[in-house]
């Protein structure tokens, strides 16, 4: 059962350092700790609690566990080095709310998994919105009742941490995964003599002979996969006879897990031999993370990307997920969802800036009833006169939708966007969420320092021109 903390948070006076002295107001990590909003992390975190029970062990507060994953996330760590780092670190122990320096690891790192599984990608999403509304209070509509601000659409991939799938390989695993079971099974039984119908050494090497090879023919290359799912096929008769024989629990729930999921990939390779231009709904790429699905992007250098797929909306510099999912879907599709969305401001957007992805029938429609202009050129035929005018606004729009393009590249080069390497879909989903936080939170302090040197150029400004007067009295 988990039992509500006192909320308060401790001042940096009163947090007790090993060597004596007192923490930096200005600290990032302090900035942080002012900027998040606890009172609602505590009540998100209350919530994942299913047990009443009074007895039991007493779970991580709702600070340390949401903190520890912002931490991992703002700095880019393993789940180890995380928590290396907060017991060496006096502002981000200060940060989890901690009142004094505590130089031991606070917990194992494999509790970091299930404070992911505590905060699920809707939970990271309405904390990002409360941060951006604390920061920014809903403004006053235009006096002509009109649109007003500007929203900034783009999508991109979260790639998981997945080795590029090819058929063989897949294949391959799940031949030694179904070779690993029938060993853990045939202990059980008194079968005597081969375990396979094959030779599993003849087997690898065919692998291999084709695995090595750097430029293949198509032919030799469906003959080896061919031979590969054969092999598992005949695996997956000897699994089921032998647990016909000894019993279901011959397995774990986990072995179960998995022989499920060889059994559907290979009823799709078995289909993709007998058509390999039809397509296949849901096809799975990994054998350890079956939810990650093959995202055609077109890209040069990334033709396929294999993640999670996320719709992006940025307002203000701020950035929001409009859309996460593990399946491929058309980002037109959620122009009108963000446009609703930004009704939060009382107002809808003047200028929605969206690749021409957007610019569906539908979108146009939408945006022409709300008053709405929507970048890129007009549907038909432009007339002469329109052409140079069109030029110097779709140059414009470039320009200004480059933002959400740099937010991109920052999320994936700075906050480990580019490579999650969480395997649970829940957990992964999780961590790419987080991500975007932590980059909404790094343009928030990027501001309060802009604002913060502004203040201070100015007061030097001041203090100079004041003493030029003095001097320019007394001569």
């Amino acid at each position: 059962m988990y039992r509500k903390r006192d909320r308060e948070q401790v001042t940096i006076d009163d947090f007790i350092t090993p060597f004596g002295g007192k923490l930096d107001a200005e600290n990032r990590w302090v900035r942080m700790a002012e900027m998040m909003p606890w009172d609602m992390i505590e009540d998100i975190y209350a919530a994942s609690f299913k047990n009443e029970k009074p007895d039991g062990r007493t779970p991580v507060t709702s600070r340390i566990a949401y903190g520890a994953l912002y931490i991992k996330e703002n700095e880019n760590f393993p789940d180890e080095r995380t928590l290396e780092h907060i017991a060496e670190n006096n502002y981000m122990q200060y940060f989890l709310g901690l009142k004094e320096f505590h130089p031991e690891p606070l917990f194992d790192p494999s509790m970091m998994t299930w404070f992911r599984k505590r905060f699920n990608k809707e939970d990271i999403a309405r904390i990002n919105a409360e941060i951006y509304r604390r920061q920014h209070p809903p403004e006053e509509p235009p006096e002509d009742g009109g649109n007003k601000g500007e929203l900034i659409l783009d999508a991109t991939v979260a790639p998981s941490d997945v080795r590029y799938p090819t058929d063989l390989s897949l294949l391959n695993e799940c031949r030694e995964n179904t070779e690993k079971m029938i060993d853990g099974v045939w202990d059980k039984t008194e079968r005597k003599g081969h375990k396979t119908a094959y030779s599993r050494k003849k087997a690898r090497k065919k692998y291999l002979k084709i695995a090595k090879q750097r430029k293949l023919r198509k032919k030799r290359i469906r003959q080896a996969v061919r031979e590969q799912l054969d092999y598992v096929e005949r695996n997956l008769n000897t699994l089921g006879n032998l647990i016909s024989a000894v019993g279901t629990e011959a397995l774990t729930d986990r072995e179960w897990e998995r022989l499920t999921i060889i059994c559907e990939i290979a009823r799709q390779q078995k289909e993709h031999l007998a058509d390999s231009s039809a397509s296949i709904p849901n096809r799975i790429v990994n054998l350890r993370q079956p939810h990650v699905r093959p995202v055609v992007r077109g890209k040069a250098g990334a033709e396929v990307e294999f993640g999670q797929k996320m719709a992006f909306s940025v307002v203000n510099g701020y950035t929001f997920i409009e859309e996460q999912s593990w399946n491929n879907f058309a980002e037109g599709i959620t122009l009108i969802d963000s446009a609703e969305k930004y009704r939060r401001h009382g107002f809808y957007p003047e200028t929605i800036l969206a690749d021409k992805a957007y610019r569906n029938r539908e979108n146009l429609r939408f945006c022409k009833e709300h008053g709405i202009r929507l970048s890129g050129p007009r549907l038909g035929r432009p007339k002469a006169s329109e052409i140079k005018g069109e030029k110097e606004q779709i140059y414009i729009d470039n320009c200004r939708r480059n933002m959400v393009e740099s937010r991109n590249g920052i999320a994936k080069r700075r906050f480990g966007l580019d490579l999650i390497m969480a395997r649970l879909p829940e957990t992964a989903a999780t961590e790419a969420a987080m991500n975007v936080l932590c980059l909404n939170v790094a343009h928030l302090l990027r501001l309060l320092l802009r604002f913060f040197c502004r203040r201070l150029h100015k007061r030097r400004f001041d203090s100079c021109f004041s003493l030029f007067v003095k001097i320019c009295v007394f001569q």
